[in-house]
C-alpha cells in the first residue's frame, strides 16, 4: 500500500467558488490508474472537516490511501493525530493559493517548522504545490499602500519555501487534465513506485532476514577443555648446600685455629668449586696453574695444611675410610669469622652485606673488619682479574664468584665414591650426593652397606640416565634430548625420591608434546598410551592427568592408533567424556551435512 497526506487549502482565501473541486480529490478522480475511489469525513473542526480519508487502488492492486486535511490548525490542536499521519506517510503533499499571501505566510512561519520537526527522524518526499493563477492587475505606487504589493505568492517564495524542506516544486496554474495528470500526476506516481520499491526491498531483506533465522544452521565447536597446567618448583640449590655445612655431613676438611681451641668442618669440594685458593690448598691445582702471585701468597700466608694427619675428633659422619684433612689458619682474627665466612660461601656467596654486617659485629673493630673482608675477596678473586674495589656489593663479587660444581662432576678429582653401572664406574662426591638428594643422604650415614664402601654399585637405570641425574645434583639444571629420555630421567629422579628433577622432566615432556603438529602426532612411533602407564606407576600424577587430557583433547587421532586399546577400562571413560570434538558435536554435524545433502537433491531451481 502507499499512503499519501496532503496539507492546506488551495482555494483563494477571498474566493466565492467554494464548490471548487480540491487538487487530490481532481487527481483521483482523472487519473487512470485510479480505480475503486472510495471516500469518509472525519470529526467536524469549527464546521470545516479536520481531513477526508480516500481509498482508492492504483498499478491495478496496490492499495492507496489518502489524508487530504485542508485545515493546518491540526498541528495546533491535535500534534499527536499530526504526527502519526506524517509518521505514516509515504508521500507529503504540501498545497496552497499563489493568490493568497496571508494564508502562505502562515504556513511558513507557524506550520512549515512543525511540518520540518516531524520529518526529522524520517526521509519521506515532499511535493509542494502552488494552485492557481496569479492576479496581474497593476500594483499601486504609493510606498505607503502593500496591499497589492503582497496579495500574491511569487515563485521565487515558493521555490525558497521548497528548498528549505527539500521538496520538489509544482506551479498548477489551473486543475485542468496536463496539470492533474500529466505534470502533478506524473511526479505523485514517480514517488509512488519509488516508495513501492523501497517496500519490496525491505520485504525481501526482512523475508531473507526470517529464512536465516530458520535456517539449520551447522553445530558450533567448543573448545577443547583447558589442560591441567603444571607449575615449576623453585629452586633450593644453596638452601641444600647450606644445609650440608649447617649438618657437617660428609666433612672431609677440618679448620682448626693455632692453639687448637677451635673447629670448623667443611667441604673440600664445595670450597675448591669456590676458589682457585683451595684448589692450591688441597692439591687440586699447583701454584704453577695460578697466574696469580697474590692468590699463592695469601694460601701461605692464611693456611697451612697438615696433610695425613687426622683431627683430635673426627668429622661427624665421614666415613672410617676417608681421613678429613687438617687445615690451620694462622690468622687468628680470620679464624674467628671462618663460620661466617663459611656460611657466606656455602649460601650462595651473594649475600655480602650480610658477611659485612656480620663480621662488624663479631669483631667491632673496623681496621680488623677490612682486613678480613680484603681477604675474603682475594679467596674468591679469579685469576686474571683486577681484585674488586673496597666498598664491594654483592652484585659485584656475585661476578667475582661462581659456584661451579659442574667442574666437579664425572670427574675423579677429590671424588669420594664410584658408582658402578652397566659395566662402567662413574666418580662422584659424597658431600654433594648428601646435600642434594636425601635418599643418598640416608644411605651414606644409615646402617648400609653403601656408607662403608667406596663402590656402589646401581641398578635400574641406564648409564646415560643415571649421568643425566647425576649432573642435576651438581649443577641444578639437565637438558633431556628426547621425551623417552626425559621419561627414563623421571623415573630416576622417583627412584631418588628428588621431586623437582621429576617436575622438570613432566614440564618438559608436556611442552614437547605441546609443540608437536598434529600431522607428526598422527605419523610418530612415540607410545603415548605407554608414557601415561609409566608415568601412573612412577606415581607422577600430574603428567599422568595431563597425558588422559592429551589424548582426549586428541581423541580422533588416538582412537584410530592400537595403543588406543591398552587403555583401562577408567581411563577409556575418562578420555571418552572429556573427548574432543563430543560425540553430540559429531553426531550433530552429520545430522547437518545429512540435510545439506538431502536440500540439495530437492532443490527446484534447475
Amino acid at each position: 500500500s502507499v499512503n499519501i497526506v496532503a496539507f492546506g487549502n488551495e482555494r483563494d482565501g477571498f474566493s466565492e467558488d467554494n464548490q471548487q473541486p480540491s487538487l487530490i480529490w481532481s487527481y483521483l478522480g482523472r487519473s487512470a490508474l485510479i480505480s475503486q475511489i472510495d471516500s469518509s469525513l472525519s470529526a467536524s473542526h469549527f464546521g470545516n472537516p479536520v481531513f477526508t480519508e480516500y481509498q482508492a487502488s492504483v498499478f491495478g492492486n496496490v492499495r492507496l490511501v489518502v489524508h487530504d486535511c485542508p485545515v493546518w490548525d491540526i498541528f495546533a490542536s491535535d500534534w499527536y493525530t499530526s504526527c502519526r499521519l506524517i509518521g505514516g506517510a509515504d508521500i507529503i503533499v504540501i498545497k496552497y493559493s499563489v493568490n493568497d499571501k496571508t494564508s502562505f505566510q502562515e504556513l511558513k512561519d507557524s506550520y512549515i517548522p512543525m511540518v520540518k520537526k516531524a520529518l526529522n527522524h524520517c526521509s519521506v518526499p515532499v511535493i509542494i504545490s502552488a494552485v492557481g493563477v496569479r492576479k496581474n492587475g497593476l500594483p499601486c505606487t504609493c510606498p505607503l499602500c502593500t496591499s497589492d504589493r503582497r496579495s500574491c505568492v511569487t515563485t521565487s517564495e515558493g521555490v525558497h519555501l521548497a528548498k528549505e524542506l527539500g521538496a520538489t516544486y509544482l506551479e498548477l496554474h489551473t486543475l485542468n487534465d496536463f496539470y492533474i495528470q500529466k505534470y502533478f500526476g506524473g511526479v505523485l506516481e514517480y514517488f509512488m513506485i519509488q516508495s513501492l520499491n523501497q517496500k519490496s526491498s525491505e520485504k525481501m531483506k526482512k523475508r531473507k532476514k526470517i529464512q536465516k533465522g530458520r535456517r539449520v544452521q551447522p553445530p558450533q565447536l567448543e573448545q577443547p577443555e583447558k589442560m591441567p597446567i603444571l607449575k615449576g618448583e623453585a629452586s633450593h640449590y644453596n638452601t641444600d648446600l647450606h644445609n650440608l655445612l649447617c649438618g657437617c655431613q660428609c666433612a672431609d676438611v677440618a679448620f682448626y685455629a693455632e692453639d687448637l681451641s677451635t673447629v670448623v668442618e667443611a667441604h673440600k669440594v664445595i670450597l675448591c668449586s669456590v676458589s682457585p685458593l683451595f684448589m692450591l690448598l688441597f692439591g687440586v691445582k699447583s701454584a704453577a696453574d695460578i697466574p696469580d702471585a697474590s692468590i699463592v701468597q695469601m694460601a701461605r700466608s692464611l693456611f697451612a695444611v697438615e696433610a695425613g694427619s687426622a683431627s683430635p675428633t673426627a668429622p661427624h659422619g665421614a666415613p672410617p675410610c676417608i681421613l678429613p684433612v687438617r687445615v690451620v689458619v694462622k690468622d687468628c682474627v680470620f679464624c674467628s669469622c671462618l663460620p661466617d665466612i663459611l656460611h657466606f660461601i656455602y649460601s650462595g656467596a651473594f649475600q655480602w652485606e650480610r658477611l659485612e654486617e656480620d663480621v662488624k659485629k663479631k669483631l667491632k673493630d673496623p681496621e680488623k673488619t677490612e682486613q678480613v673482608l680484603e681477604k675474603v675477596k682475594c679467596i674468591l678473586k679469579t685469576p686474571g682479574k683486577l681484585n674488586p674495589v673496597k666498598n664491594c656489593r654483592s652484585h659485584q663479587i656475585k661476578q667475582l664468584y661462581s659456584t661451579s660444581l659442574r667442574l666437579f662432576f664425572n670427574t675423579p678429582v677429590l671424588a669420594d665414591v664410584i658408582f658402578k653401572i652397566q659395566g662402567a664406574t662413574v666418580p662422584a662426591h659424597r658431600a654433594v650426593l648428601v646435600a642434594r638428594c636425601e635418599v643418598m643422604a640416608a644411605m651414606f650415614n644409615g646402617n648400609y652397606l653403601e656408607a662403608n664402601s667406596a663402590l656402589v654399585p646401581v641398578y635400574g637405570v641406564s648409564k646415560d640416565t643415571f649421568l643425566s641425574f647425576l649432573e642435576y645434583l651438581y649443577t641444578d639444571s639437565c637438558c633431556p634430548a628426547s621425551i623417552l629420555q626425559a621419561m627414563s630421567l623421571l623415573i630416576c629422579a622417583e627412584m631418588y625420591q628428588v621431586m623437582r628433577l621429576q617436575h622438570i622432566c613432566e614440564l618438559y615432556i608436556i611442552t614437547q608434546l605441546q609443540s608437536m603438529p598434529s600431522r607428526e602426532l598422527a605419523s610418530t612411533s612415540l607410545s603415548i598410551v605407554s608414557l601415561l602407564k609409566k608415568a601412573k606407576f612412577h606415581n607422577s600424577d600430574c603428567l599422568s592427568t595431563w597425558l588422559l587430557h592429551f589424548i582426549a583433547t586428541n581423541y580422533l587421532i588416538f582412537s584410530q592408533k592400537p595403543e588406543f586399546q591398552e587403555l583401562s577400562v577408567e581411563e577409556r571413560n575418562f578420555v571418552e567424556m572429556h573427548r574432543w570434538p563430543s560425540s553430540l558435536y559429531l553426531k550433530q554435524l552429520a545430522d547437518y551435512r545429512n540435510y545439506i545433502h538431502s536440500q540439495k537433491c530437492h532443490c527446484t531451481v534447475m
